[in-house]
């Protein structure tokens, strides 16, 4: 229900604050906005982006190669979705790994854990609702991680 006023009340008029400028002639200030009233406008807050959309441009910043998104909903509980990718060199993936968890702390998301990063073979993040694999060709191939967790809709069908 919004806020009516009665038909009687009289609008009180308010003085305008007014400043001198430097020439010394009056300007009128701008009116201060309350917290509450950018709060319900919307004003002066930014929308804060998904984490896929954190996680995935953090990856095409840093120039991962070959980046897959999964949605493992169905199959397990440990998360909603896993990303795979793939660096050139140890010192590749562990920086596109490192740049991974600075851009989901910007934007709010705070990393479970981290590991792998001594060696940097294979970079894991496990950001609660996602899982960010980073890893060399090699190591990607061996374990072959897509063909494990890539079930489409009609091989989950047939399981379940």
């Amino acid at each position: 229900m919004l806020f009516q006023e009665p038909d009687n009340v009289v609008p009180v008029k308010r003085k305008i604050p007014t400043r001198k400028t430097t020439d010394g002639k009056k300007a009128v200030a701008k009116p201060k906005t309350s917290r509450r009233a950018k709060a319900a406008t919307g004003a002066g807050s930014s929308a804060k982006p998904s984490l896929k959309t954190t996680v995935i441009n953090a990856l095409e910043d840093m120039k991962a190669l070959e980046v897959r998104f999964l949605d493992v909903r169905g199959l397990t509980d440990i998360a909603d979705c896993m990303v795979i990718a793939s660096g050139t060199s140890d010192r590749h993936v562990r920086s596109v790994a490192q740049r991974v968890v600075e851009k989901a702390k910007e934007a709010g998301f705070r990393p479970h854990g981290i590991e792998g990063q001594q060696d940097a073979d294979w970079v894991l993040i496990d950001l609660n609702e996602m899982i960010v694999h980073v890893m060399l060709p090699r190591v990607r191939e061996f374990y072959g991680l897509e063909k494990l967790w890539d079930m489409t809709i009609a091989k989950r069908a047939a399981r379940a």
